[in-house]
This record gives structure tokens, C-alpha cells and sequence, in this order.
């Protein structure tokens, strides 16, 4: 009950001001008393006073990671500023405009006020908080230096999730470029090339073989093409299914993506630059190394490099250095394995997998710029090829029909 009374809610409300005009507008309470005095406090006489309505679709918004991360970021400001944590959450819930991550700060600010830890009231949101966060939360609570673990974990946040986000843009360019091209080359088939195909039949002459395959491409597509969207649209449904309920199926998905030119790459040395930033961040918040590597070997992203860093997890437990149990692996770049060993002589261990991550994630920039220039040709050249290819078809009986009549 208690919790529930500490929820804020937006409350619409009319009333006149000191000199008697009306005024209306929207304040945040716990209740429709406290927001009644918030407003005589404020020299408003207030009359009408109502919670507002949720809307009809849509409610909360889904909370990303992205917010999580800036969510972070703005804590650690406020503490790093000498704000108490509660005030904190207070002053952070009441500048949110996303109603979902308001509602997800309001239930962890009521209970971090009801007594329990920080980093308990995170480990019960699991789906916007995982272990590695929690557990980075409570390292910092229990060595009283909380503002400096969330400083840290903001950043490795905001890394991660950039890093996502530049592979995600890779990703998504070349299959926005391929179903372009096939949904203008389908628009041809079955709404241009008939109009053409009614034109030939006039002529009373044998098609070009090329016109003819199009011809019959096109009357094919218009007899079948719900059959081909249904067939596209299962088999992407399939596959998603596929991937999250076969963790065999994934695996080997995983594999094959690394060994596609130029995308693999850049997923790869993705999967590098995420190794050495969590690993950076656990190792220099105090967690024992083997337990970092537990928290690692989810955070890569891909198969190849959890199972690599579970191989280093059972080399390092039975006492192998860590740069020779990744040089074993055969998985990790040699600059990435190099540097990780000049981190364990020097004993700088967390600093150098930080330069690792830093490194690898400006190469991953840098390919994804390369790759967006190089697509930009290929763009050109596989609509060229599509739509020039069915507009060649259709003017070649035309052509063939002007030399008959220019002989």
C-alpha cells in the first residue's frame, strides 16, 4: 500500500489566479489532496481538478536500452552533484516525457525509499536491467562509491549501445537496398509490363526470347504473387522462430554471418570491442576475473566469442594467464591479445582493455562509413541492372519491329 500511495500520477486542472482570471494546465501528485494544496501554495484557487485520462492506444512506451542508458547518465549527474539518491530519482521522474521509463523510475525510487537497496529494486526489473548492471551497482554500494560506478556504467552504456547502433546501420543498409529493388521490380512486373504485353500482341510477329521470359515472369507474378508474399513473409517468420527457440539454430547462424564479406568483419570486431569494454568495466569496478568473464561471454553478442570466452574462463581458473588463454582460443585478434598482454605485465589490466575497446570500436566506425560509400554504387547498380534489364525486354520487339520496317 504503501508503494502504491508514492505513485505519481498527471492530474489536468482549472482554477482562477491571484487577480481572478481563469487558468488551466497539468501538475504531477501522489493525490488529488497534495495536488490541491500544491496549487493554493502556488496562488491558485483551484476548481476543477481530474487525474488525465490514458490514452485509448498504445499506453507506455516501450522502454529501450537506449533510455536505460540515459537514464544512468542523468543519475550519475545528479550524484556526482551531491543529490541524494531518492531526490534523485524525484527530480529525474518529473523532467521524463516517456511515460514508460517515468513508471519504471517512480517503482524503483519507491523501493530504494522503503528500504531496500539500489541494486535490489534494479534486479526486480530484469527485462531493462540485466546481471551485469545489477551487479556493478552493488560493487559501488557496498564500497560507497555509487556516483562513480554509475558514471562508469553510463559510459560503458552509451558505448555499447553506439556500437549497436552502427552495427545495426550496417546491417540494415544492404537489406533496405535489395527489398527496394525487389518491390520496384514486382511493381514492373505486374502493373507495367502488362500494358506492354496487350501493345505486342498487335505486332503478329515472334517476341525476343528475353521479352518473352519477361512476359512470362510477369503473368506469372500476376497469378501468383500472394503465394510469393506469403512465402517471403513465413519464411522471415520461420527463421525469427527459428533463431529464438533453437539455440543450436543461432549458433550456427552466428558462425555464418562471421564468414559473409565485409558484414561479418564488422560484426566481428564488434564482438571484440564489446569483450574489452565489459571486460574493462566489471575488472575495474573490483569483480574478481573469472566471475568478469561470466558476465562477458552473454555480452559479446555472438556464439563464436561466448564460447571463446567460456574456453578463457576455464583456462584463467586453472591458472593460465589471460592473454594466453585468448591466444589459444584462436578467436581474438593479435592487437587485441597483445595489448591484453601488456595490460597484465603493467598491471594495468582494465586500462588496456579499455584502449582495446576503444580501438576496435573505431574500426567498426570506420568500416560501416566505408560500407554506406560503398553501397551507395551497388545501389545504382542493382536497380540499373532490375528495372534497365525490364525496360530493355519491353522496347526490344519495338526496336526489332523499326529495323523490319527501316529495311
Amino acid at each position: 500500500m504503501a508503494e502504491k500511495a508514492q505513485k505519481l500520477s498527471t492530474f489536468i486542472w482549472e482554477g482562477k489566479d491571484r487577480k481572478g482570471n481563469k487558468t488551466k494546465g497539468e501538475v504531477s501528485g501522489t493525490n488529488l489532496a497534495i495536488v490541491k494544496a500544491q496549487l493554493r501554495k502556488q496562488g491558485i484557487m483551484p476548481g476543477k481538478v481530474k487525474k488525465k485520462p490514458k490514452p485509448l492506444f498504445g499506453g507506455s512506451k516501450k522502454v529501450s536500452p537506449f533510455d536505460i542508458a540515459m537514464l544512468t547518465r542523468q543519475l550519475a549527474t545528479m550524484m556526482k552533484a551531491g543529490v541524494p539518491l531518492v531526490q534523485s530519482f524525484d527530480i529525474v521522474a518529473d523532467g521524463l516525457d516517456h511515460k514508460g521509463l517515468q513508471e519504471l523510475v517512480i517503482a524503483i525510487r519507491n523501493d530504494v525509499a522503503a528500504g531496500t537497496s539500489f541494486a535490489g529494486a534494479l534486479r526486480k526489473h530484469p527485462k531493462h536491467f540485466d546481471d551485469l548492471y545489477c551487479n556493478l551497482v552493488d560493487s559501488g554500494e557496498r564500497a560507497g562509491a555509487l556516483e562513480q560506478m554509475l558514471d562508469r556504467v553510463a559510459a560503458y552504456l552509451e558505448k555499447t549501445e553506439g556500437l549497436k547502433k552502427k552495427v545495426k546501420k550496417a546491417m540494415t543498409y544492404p537489406i533496405a537496398v535489395v527489398v527496394v529493388a525487389l518491390i520496384v521490380t514486382a511493381i514492373l512486373l505486374v502493373k507495367v509490363v502488362p500494358q506492354f504485353e496487350s501493345l505486342f500482341q498487335g505486332f503478329g510477329a515472334d517476341l525476343p526470347v528475353f521479352t518473352q521470359m519477361v512476359v512470362h515472369l510477369s503473368e506469372w507474378m500476376q497469378s501468383y504473387w500472394f503465394i510469393v508474399l506469403l512465402g517471403i513473409v513465413s519464411v522471415v517468420f520461420l527463421f525469427k522462430e527459428s533463431v529464438r527457440r533453437s539455440q543450436k539454430f543461432s549458433d550456427m547462424v552466428d558462425k555464418i554471418i562471421l564468414k559473409i564479406p565485409v558484414m561479418g568483419e564488422i560484426i566481428d570486431k564488434s564482438a571484440v570491442a564489446k569483450f574489452g569494454r565489459v571486460l574493462s568495466t566489471t575488472f575495474a569496478a573490483g569483480v574478481p576475473l573469472v566471475d568478469a568473464l561470466d558476465s562477458v561471454a552473454g555480452a559479446t553478442g555472438n556464439a563464436v566469442y561466448r564460447d571463446a570466452v567460456n574456453q578463457v574462463k576455464n583456462e584463467v581458473s586453472s591458472g593460465t594467464q589471460l592473454q594466453a588463454a585468448m591466444r589459444q582460443t584462436d578467436v581474438f585478434p593479435v592487437m587485441a591479445v597483445q595489448l591484453t598482454a601488456i595490460g597484465e605485465e603493467s598491471g594495468n589490466l582494465d586500462e588496456m582493455l579499455s584502449k582495446v575497446a576503444d580501438h576496435y570500436e573505431g574500426v567498426v566506425d570506420d568500416m560501416v562509413d566505408n560500407l554506406t560509400a560503398l553501397m551507395e554504387p551497388m545501389i545504382m547498380s542493382v536497380l540499373g541492372v532490375l528495372v534497365g534489364g525490364l525496360i530493355i525486354a519491353m522496347y526490344l520487339p519495338i526496336f526489332q519491329m523499326g529495323q523490319v520496317v527501316g529495311g
